[in-house]
Order: C-alpha cells, then sequence, then structure tokens
C-alpha cells in the first residue's frame, strides 16, 4: 500500500535533506547561527529551503489519498513527478544566483497544477 507515494516521499525527502544541508553549510561557513544576519544569501537559501517545507508536505499526503482512492499508477506517477520536478526547479531557481526566474515559476506552475489536480481528482472522485 501506498508504494507509488513512498517513492516521491522517499525522492522529495533527499531534495529537501539537501537543501537543509545547503543551509547549515552556509550557516557554518559564515558563523551565523541564529537568522539570517542580514546575508541575502543566507536569507534565500533559508527561503528555498521553508518553501519547499511549506508545499511537499500537503503535495506528499494528497498524493497519498489519490493512492488510497485506487487512482492509476500513470496517474498517480504524473502526480508525483510534477511535485518532484516542481519543486526541485523552484528550489534550483529561487536560491540561484542570480535567480532563474523562469525555473522558479515553471517550478510554481508544476507545483500548483499537482496539487489541484490531485485535489479536484479526490473531490470528483468522493461526490460522484
Amino acid at each position: 500500500m501506498f508504494t507509488i507515494t513512498a517513492i516521491y516521499a522517499g525522492a522529495l525527502t533527499f531534495l529537501y535533506l539537501a537543501l537543509t544541508v545547503r543551509v547549515i553549510r552556509f550557516r557554518r561557513a559564515h558563523k551565523i547561527g541564529l537568522g539570517d544576519a542580514d546575508n541575502k544569501s543566507l536569507l534565500k537559501r533559508m527561503r528555498a529551503h521553508s518553501n519547499f517545507a511549506e508545499y511537499a508536505p500537503i503535495g506528499i499526503i494528497l498524493l497519498a489519498l489519490c493512492e488510497a482512492q485506487g487512482a492509476p499508477s500513470n496517474a498517480l506517477h504524473l502526480l508525483g513527478g510534477l511535485l518532484l520536478i516542481g519543486r526541485a526547479a523552484h528550489a534550483y531557481g529561487f536560491s540561484a544566483s542570480p535567480p532563474v526566474m523562469k525555473l522558479r515559476v515553471a517550478g510554481m506552475m508544476l507545483t500548483l497544477t499537482m496539487l489541484g489536480l490531485s485535489s479536484l481528482a479526490l473531490l470528483v472522485h468522493s461526490l460522484f
């Protein structure tokens, strides 16, 4: 049960860990223990990490609910892929110097598409 969700949850967690390590390494290198010390590079890394933490969990929950409702595996892989690629693109585009706005925007669009499609599928399945 939740085999497909587990694949994407695991992959997304590795991405989350990579974003976490980027923040930790920067903090250690610049001796910033708390806050951002008005360092824009650290702030960008922190926000990329935080933005991921704000969107990925709801995506994983929605993916698991779709899988529990018996969604076809190809639809689940599409949703999981949208979330994974979207979060990776956004994180890279947001925290790159200079920022890569096309990747940032594309990443958010893929993420929001995944959230919208999975939410719609769950509502339709539940109501009809």
